[in-house]
């Protein structure tokens, strides 16, 4: 008797646990727009700051920052974007499900140019060292570089609002190169992007990004101190920038930093200038990716960032027509390196969207003859 009331109880928990469950509902064109926007905002981001990529090196860049619609076209040649469209290739090939030995034969198997923590974790994995020891601190000396923070827009992307599954499939590939900062820096914008599809206030994307971190790694900490600096200073990112460059700049987690003439590509200091971009820009895209650009150092890869993060929140339809008119022209070019075009890569996000929210418990209906994504909260 006992037994029956425990396992009556026991069905009864289930069954209420699984009622309670929360759902979050996303139009699929609502869904389309901001994935669009999210892959035209890394794309304006890297071709407005490629001009002047480490041009800035412990100090800002002051020079003028000129924008024509043609410049986009650039964005085509960037590795901050062909990466980790690898990485959808690679799904697309192994399934979601794809582990950290196939991420690591598919990296392997790529012949672009690679720099930093991407290039020594494929020659790792071309070794036969494969993920997560390729990204480790033993056979990775650029571990905490900067490499899966500009590649991991797509594991957002591809999973709107629900973080966990984007962190998941982050780590599967981000391991390939990265750990510690490295990896962290990563998964900030992974949930970032994720939770941009429900959010756009860019205070609130930064605080919920620092909630998917390990808040005693030095990424956290200087992500932390950028949100006191701007509370402190709100109308002077120079200031922040100042306290940035005293604090931590002398006192990375990556040894790059270390370099005599400033040169730092570590992934906490350079992830400090996306967020100082995304504070200060007050949601304006073109003030956004002009401040994360004027912090220096890796200054086409954050404005990426900063403008991929944001335009996810606006949605393609609410990026300024002047960033965006010249993607039309070149929404049919393949990026170096990979066999997808601006139009083509968009109902492949679509695909693995619709078979990550199935498989996380989610559903795909149809309410008023238009299809609804219903997300499960994570």
């Amino acid at each position: 008797m006992r037994r029956l009331i425990l396992s009556s109880l026991i069905c009864i928990f289930i069954a209420g646990a699984a009622q309670a469950r929360e759902f979050r509902t996303l139009p699929a064109s609502v869904y389309i727009d901001k994935m669009k926007g999210g892959w035209a905002g890394q794309m304006i981001g890297v071709s407005y700051g490629a001009p002047t990529e480490f041009k800035a090196c412990g100090k800002t860049y002051d020079a003028p920052i000129p924008w024509t619609k043609d410049i986009v076209a650039n964005s085509l040649h960037q590795d901050d974007v062909y990466v980790e469209m690898s990485f959808l290739e690679a799904i697309e090939k192994y399934g979601l499900d794809i582990t950290y030995p196939q991420a690591g034969k598919a990296f392997g198997e790529t012949k672009f140019r690679l720099w930093h923590a991407n290039k020594e974790g494929r020659e790792n994995v071309r070794k036969g060292i494969m993920p997560p020891d390729s990204g480790s601190p033993k056979y990775n000396s650029h571990y905490n570089d900067i490499d899966l923070q500009i590649e991991a827009d797509m594991f957002g992307l591809i999973n709107p609002g629900m973080t966990r599954s984007g962190i998941n499939i982050c780590d599967r590939f981000g391991r390939i190169m990265n750990s510690g900062d490295g990896l962290y820096g990563g998964l900030f914008m992974t949930a970032m992007y994720t939770e941009a599809f429900f959010e756009k206030a860019p205070r609130k994307l930064v605080e919920f990004g620092l909630k998917n971190i390990p808040a005693r790694s030095v990424y956290a900490k200087t992500v932390s101190d950028v949100i006191r600096w701007h509370d402190e200073n709100p109308g002077d990112w120079r200031a922040t920038w100042q306290k940035l460059q005293d604090k931590w700049a002398s006192n990375p987690s990556g040894r790059c930093s270390t370099d005599p003439k400033g040169f730092n590509i570590d992934a906490s200091l350079n992830g400090a200038y996306i967020v100082v971009g995304l504070l200060y820009g007050n949601g304006d895209v073109m003030k956004t990716m002009e401040i994360t650009c004027r912090c220096g150092q890796d200054s086409d890869c954050n404005p990426s960032s900063a403008a991929g993060i944001l335009c996810t929140a606006l949605g393609y339809s609410g990026i300024p027509e002047e960033l965006k008119q010249g993607i039309p022209a070149i929404a049919n070019e393949k990026f170096e390196n990979v066999g997808y075009t601006f139009n083509s890569i968009q109902p492949v996000c679509v695909k693995s969207a619709e078979e990550e929210i199935t498989r996380a418990g989610g559903s795909i209906k149809t309410v008023d003859g238009k299809k609804v994504f219903v997300i499960p909260v994570q």
